[in-house]
């Protein structure tokens, strides 16, 4: 029997039970499917982590209050009040003149109700200082940026959001009018470009003001809750991140770096620590997935056990006028090399299809995600589905090939 004849004998065969034969292919199918679906997402998961962390800036230099350790990062990371940073240490910053320092953006953040006249909103506010535009890679619209005096006065002038603006002023310019965060009044002076989502904040609906409003007026602070420095020149990023710890131990008269009161991180240099961690978590999932795969060869093999059963008179008869052993075999490898073939097909196509489901979810949520089929996730399925053919097969056809014609004929 040639390679055609026993793959449209197998074909056959399927369709002779077809409830029986999708039950068994299930196993294959689904695993199949989730290898391709967690490979697509993780990718595109990986994709949309690492392009908001680019988004940042590889050119930035975080420092967030609290000294990070081995179990994990700063307290202030998970909302918990640090209050080790000042603003005079990001103006010592700049008033040292490292050279590899193009400027320093400070922030404090929080969230209060926002109203123009019947119109009320609850967002966020960032408070910050004049740099911000910079640091942001941010544009005015309309109206300008509130400037380093209002920024060191107590200015009450906000900046707004497009999205906020829109929603506050519907048609009518804002620039000029008065709006209030809480109970205070504000002039609005300026209106930022659309900037979309970022690391999971719409910062289209957010208001900006200065970072010394912010603590005295709204917040009743001193502190400030992180800082951004933008640098000059990215290759000279790590020696730039010891003299910032230089300057900033001096400042809180520190000694040791063990008491270090701050953390200091760089988005360039956290874009591998990701990938790495996408990586082993995307691999775990396929090794999940793998299970039913396994579970389903272990279908496949009682299936064409069963298959043998049914056709011992069959094979009785290819053995009485000549077939060798190694062509019995070669069949029945190739009847389950068929049958694990179409089962990882049909879970290709339900994978891909699934993975291009929770890319229009995601983008209905307005969250920037990336549809990726990985070749290498459907070479990996294809190989998976057929290396379950002959592994799980060779069992079936050992004992078809192994019959005694004679016994076989008798069997019939």
């Amino acid at each position: 029997m040639s390679i055609l004849e026993a793959i449209k004998t197998s074909i056959q065969m399927l369709g002779r039970n077809r409830l029986q034969s999708f039950l068994t292919m299930l196993g294959i199918i689904i695993g199949v499917m989730a290898v391709v679906v967690v490979m697509s997402i993780g990718s595109s998961a990986q994709e949309f982590i690492l392009s908001e962390v680019k988004a940042i800036g590889t050119d930035l230099i975080g420092v967030l209050p609290g000294k990070s350790d081995a179990d994990g990062p700063p307290s202030s990371v998970f909302g918990i009040v640090n209050t080790s940073l000042k603003y005079e240490n990001g103006e010592d910053l700049l008033k040292k003149n490292h050279s590899n320092i193009d400027t320093v953006s400070m922030y404090v953040q929080g969230n209060q109700n926002i109203s123009f006249e019947d119109n009320l909103r609850n967002t966020s506010f960032i408070g910050t200082t004049e740099s911000y535009t910079i640091v942001e890679k941010t544009k005015i619209k309309k109206g300008r940026f509130f400037t380093k005096e209002e920024e060191k006065n107590h200015s009450r002038v906000a900046v707004l959001g497009s999205k906020l603006a829109e929603e506050l002023f519907l048609e009518q310019d804002p620039i000029g009018e008065r709006i209030k965060i809480g109970s205070a009044g504000f002039k609005v002076i300026g209106v930022l470009e659309e900037k979309g989502t970022s690391m999971t904040q719409d910062q289209d609906n957010s208001i900006v003001i200065p970072i010394k409003t912010a603590q005295k007026l709204i917040l009743g602070i001193d502190h400030i809750s992180f800082m951004r420095i933008k640098v000059k020149d990215e290759s000279l990023l790590n020696s730039t991140i010891e003299s910032i710890e230089e300057s900033l131990r001096e400042s809180h008269n520190i000694d040791d770096p063990k008491d270090d009161d701050f953390t200091i991180s760089a988005a360039a240099q956290a874009l591998d620590s990701l990938s790495s961690i996408t990586n082993a978590l995307k691999f775990f999932l396929i090794a999940v997935s793998a299970i039913s795969l396994i579970v389903g060869g272990f279908g496949i093999m009682n299936i064409m056990l069963a298959i043998v059963g049914e056709r011992i008179g069959e094979i009785g008869l290819r053995k009485a006028i000549g077939a060798k052993n190694s062509q019995i075999t070669q069949q029945f490898l190739i009847e389950t090399i068929v049958i694990t073939f179409l089962s990882g097909a049909i879970g290709i196509i339900l994978g891909t299809l699934i993975s291009y489901l929770a890319y229009r979810i995601m983008l209905l949520m307005d969250i920037k995600w990336v549809f990726i089929i990985p070749v290498d996730s459907i070479i990996l399925a294809t190989l998976i589905s057929i290396g379950i053919g002959l592994v799980f097969g060779i069992l079936p056809a050992k004992k078809a090939s192994k019959l005694d014609p004679i016994e076989a004929l008798r069997y019939e």
